[in-house]
């Protein structure tokens, strides 16, 4: 029996932050319900990996869930939501604050249909300021937290590729919403569960906003090279590329040795971590020099039997082909109908040894489970053929 068996969530998310946080809960039992529109909302067609267009990361955001489509504004589409809503425990959304009120989506609207109803939202900046309403996504939340000042070559902000930012706040949401379910059930008390894009990211670089605050410091970018630890840097090898990461002195002076320059441990420029990383520029150099001589797996090779951190840059290509990406089960390949073969989607982020998450099947074709959603809210064959034909559903 899975942790959430008996659960019910509906899922009116889009992109990322609120599908994938659905998706966690659904991979731990929940039965959650995508509510897409019509034609399809525009996060299942972008990055299209199959044969008719579905996108990979759609893909891996809604694995597990079932798809209901319908006009959610059109009055009969409203009165679905409200049935909806009835047989539920959980309504996910990821819209601006004034958005959900309009959409009647939002707590109180909701609570006056179910009232122990528990919403998890996630919007962009938070509620309660001047950006509140604004429409957002993970790399504005990055360039507002400080991360895209402080990352990428001097002169030119560069974004993490990856959205971390969205993937983060989903998870944050999923453990909020499991919090909020062990207090309903100790209650019988729904209640309001709010994510934001800018507070995760803000709390993701906090450690250099407090510094900032306390010290004015007024850091700028130093590209991959550390500042606060050294020798932190990519280096190029004779065939790629090697990151070094060494912090605290005993992994220093290991580094100084495998280098052959253990006179720098005693160097007044390295003294700690902190001068290190002021002086990080010559560390560079010296690994710099070390590394060009040698092939990536020379140098990787030497960094462990030193016992000095790092690793090789790879591509994407070469994580899929590590195998200890394979041994450790990252991924769990799942067949798809119009994909030409099985999807790699990366399964629940975490091990628990006694009630795991697991991904319980497929993304869900457009409104592959319309009519059996709707059965299941007592809506009749000739009730679903009246909606169908006025484009609610």
């Amino acid at each position: 029996m899975a942790v959430l068996d008996g659960i019910r969530v509906v899922d009116l998310g889009r992109f990322i932050a609120g599908p994938y946080c659905a998706a966690l809960l659904a991979d731990l039992g929940a039965d959650v319900i995508r509510v897409e529109r019509v034609g399809g909302g525009e996060d299942r067609w972008v990055a299209p990996v199959t044969e008719d267009g579905v996108g990979a990361t759609f893909l891996q955001c809604n694995r597990g869930k079932r798809c209901l489509t319908l006009d959610v504004v059109a009055p009969r589409g409203r009165a679905v939501v409200e049935r909806l809503v009835r047989t539920a425990d959980v309504v996910v959304a990821n819209l601006p604050p004034k958005t959900l009120t309009t959409m009647g989506l939002d707590h109180a609207s909701l609570k006056a249909i179910k009232p122990d109803i528990i919403l998890t939202t996630v919007n962009a900046f938070g509620s309660g300021g001047d950006w509140s309403n604004k429409v957002g996504f993970d790399g504005l939340a990055q360039a507002a937290s400080g991360n895209m000042h402080l990352t990428g070559p001097e002169g030119s902000p560069s974004r993490a590729w990856v959205p971390y930012v969205d993937f983060s706040t989903a998870a944050l949401a999923a453990l909020s919403t499991l919090a909020a379910l062990m207090h309903r059930e100790r209650t019988g008390e729904g209640q309001l569960v709010e994510a934001a894009l800018l507070r995760t990211a803000l709390t993701w670089n906090s450690g250099t906003l407090i510094e900032e605050a306390m010290l004015g410091l007024d850091r700028v970018t130093s590209h991959n090279r550390g500042q606060t630890a050294g020798p932190v840097d990519v280096h190029r090898s004779r065939d790629g590329w090697v990151m070094c990461f060494v912090v605290g002195r005993s992994q220093f002076a290991r580094w100084a040795t495998m280098i052959g320059r253990p006179d720098l441990v005693d160097d007044d420029r390295f003294t700690d971590d902190l001068a290190r990383g002021e002086n990080g520029a010559a560390l560079s150099a010296y690994m710099g020099a070390w590394c060009a001589d040698r092939t990536t797996e020379q140098c990787l090779s030497e960094m462990e039997r030193h016992k000095v951190p790092g690793g090789p840059v790879l591509s994407p290509r070469q994580v899929l082909d590590l195998p200890h990406v394979d041994q450790i089960g990252v991924f769990e390949p799942v067949e798809y109908p119009t994909a030409a073969t099985p999807v790699p989607l990366a399964r629940f982020p975490t091990v628990l040894s006694a009630s795991p998450g697991v991904i319980r099947g497929r993304a869900p074709q457009l409104g592959e489970h319309t009519d059996e959603v709707l059965a299941e809210l007592g809506y009749g064959v000739d009730e679903v053929s009246a909606l169908r034909e006025a484009r609610i559903v």
